[in-house]
């Protein structure tokens, strides 16, 4: 058996536009991706909207297909998987969504919600069986059956929409969840709520997640590891905490900088400066995606997408020539 849960060997997806002058779009390129079986984990794919964080997901759980590249589960390459094995992996790989309103059907109650899951991987037993089965799974987000269970989805907050979708996906017992934005609409305050959710799950019930956020302090609360996305490209990866607090990719750093000090005394003079259109994302052979924003950017940084570089001693990296052997910086050059 792999020693590796989830392995992402280079992942691209091309998307080409219609009409006429047909032209194609890299949403995802050359992406690779390791999570272990032990010990859970939570790792973050984060960047700006339209970097590929989605699309990454949408991957994983099968809504599109990759262009080239493997995704490999459990020592399976889903892409050859027969429809046994297909339905086992959606039953190990289970998604929480950005909207806690949209993934509800309004004209019924939220038990519904449960018995599709419960029919559909055959679950329960008895009425009984059934219900146990959904208040245990609500009591571990906090929830009671009693109640939620007989409300329609318009009587219950964003907050505990969203944990329901986090208690209906763990009630299969499944050994990863995809999150993707899962706080972005939800209140501040209930986001720590659902946060602690996702660490608890992690740390008493072994689920590892992928958690797709833009937010780079709750990945830094949360995230074991951390992937950043530039335009479909990894620009940064490793440590959460140490990729934040020494961020070393000209665009990870301006990621960085742009967040502000949560310090009354501290006057944020920044400005939001929008990015050019993405005449770097058109081919899968341009060159560094960040060029144009760069103000690092040399002659060889049009030939080829940069490797990822090792920075020091541990699995901290960054994709950008300044760290090429012959031409190192400092890990935090201004």
């Amino acid at each position: 058996m792999s020693e590796m849960l989830l392995e992402i060997r280079n992942a691209t997806k091309v998307y080409k536009t219609r009409g006429k002058g047909k032209q194609e779009v890299v949403a995802l390129q050359d992406f690779n991706l390791s999570i272990p079986k032990n010990p859970a984990s939570i790792v973050t794919i984060a960047g700006e909207s339209g970097s590929g964080k989605t699309t990454l997901a949408q991957l994983i759980l099968g809504f599109t297909r990759l262009s080239s590249g493997q995704i490999i589960f459990d020592g399976q390459d889903i892409s050859t998987a027969d429809a046994a094995q297909i339905k086992d992996y959606r039953r190990q790989v289970q998604a929480v969504f950005q909207d806690p309103f949209g993934v509800y059907n309004p004209f019924y109650r939220v038990d519904h919600v449960f018995d599709l899951v419960i029919n559909n991987f055959k679950l329960g037993g008895n009425a009984a069986d059934r219900r146990d089965l959904m208040e245990r799974s609500l009591n571990v987000v906090g929830l009671r059956g009693e109640d939620v269970l007989r409300k329609y989805p318009h009587q219950l907050s964003g907050g505990q929409r969203q944990r329901i979708m986090m208690a209906r996906a763990y009630m299969i017992n499944p050994k990863m969840i995809v999150a993707d934005e899962p706080v972005s609409m939800v209140d501040a305050s209930l986001r720590a709520s659902i946060l602690d959710v996702m660490i608890r799950l992690k740390e008493e019930r072994g689920i590892s997640f992928l958690y797709i956020t833009h937010d780079l302090s709750t990945a830094y609360q949360i995230g074991d590891q951390i992937y950043i996305l530039y335009q479909g490209t990894i620009a940064e990866k490793g440590n959460t905490i140490k990729v934040i607090d020494k961020p070393c990719h000209p665009y990870v750093q301006l990621l960085v900088e742009s967040v502000p000090v949560p310090d009354p005394d501290v006057k944020w003079d920044g400005e939001i400066n929008l990015p050019p259109e993405e005449e770097m994302r058109s081919s899968v052979h341009s060159g560094c995606r960040f060029y144009p924003r760069c103000k690092f950017h040399m002659d060889r940084c049009l030939q080829s997408q940069p490797p990822l570089y090792q920075i020091g001693t541990d699995d901290h990296e960054a994709s950008c020539y300044l760290y090429a052997e012959e031409q190192m910086a400092p890990a935090n050059q201004a």
